[in-house]
């Protein structure tokens, strides 16, 4: 049981937490960008409209998980005091753990929508169908690599164990120091 600021007890946790990103948060956001794909192209028709599919998002989506990928790593040395690397800024380190969080889910929502327009064009018999095929496979790879450098950025962030410091679990000091 924990106490509030004030000293009276309360079982919730009071002080701010941030939790890591849930997959089935993830999956549950693929899944509903895969209808929202399968219900646009399937009983619009408007694939007809749209085609051929820009390859914009496949870029873009690369070159953030390029981006996420390099501040994953430089983040990473940088908290975990590697030679060399200078000290991180708490306030940066809490504005990349909003950018991988947000990311994952852009990219979980994005891997999900390209997977239902690519399973949608697979079972469609036309030749527009099939030149857009490595436009939307390659937008799907772009999507789940930004989703595993979202994570990893999100991990790189953070705090290492302090082996000086006894806790709880909760981050609270309760040994000396």
């Amino acid at each position: 049981m924990s106490t509030n600021p004030d000293g009276s007890p309360n079982e919730r946790r009071t002080d701010p937490s941030l939790q890591p990103t849930s997959i089935s948060a993830l999956v549950l956001a693929a899944l509903v960008g895969a209808a929202v794909g399968w219900l646009l192209l399937g009983y619009n028709q408007l694939f007809y409209k749209v085609t051929p599919l820009p390859w914009t998002a496949a870029i873009v989506l690369f070159a953030l998980a390029v981006a996420e990928g390099y501040l994953a790593q430089n983040t990473s040395a940088r908290i975990q005091r590697r030679p060399g690397a200078p000290r991180v800024e708490p306030l940066v380190v809490a504005r990349y753990v909003a950018l991988a969080k947000a990311s994952s889910l852009v990219g979980s929502l994005t891997a999900g929508f390209s997977a239902g327009i690519l399973i949608w064009l697979v079972m469609e018999p036309t030749d527009s169908a099939r030149t857009d095929l490595p436009t939307v496979a390659t937008t799907l790879v772009a999507a789940v690599a930004l989703i595993g450098t979202a994570l990893w950025l999100e991990r790189a962030c953070r705090v290492p164990d302090d082996p000086d410091r006894e806790g709880d679990g909760t981050g609270r000091q309760t040994g000396r120091r």
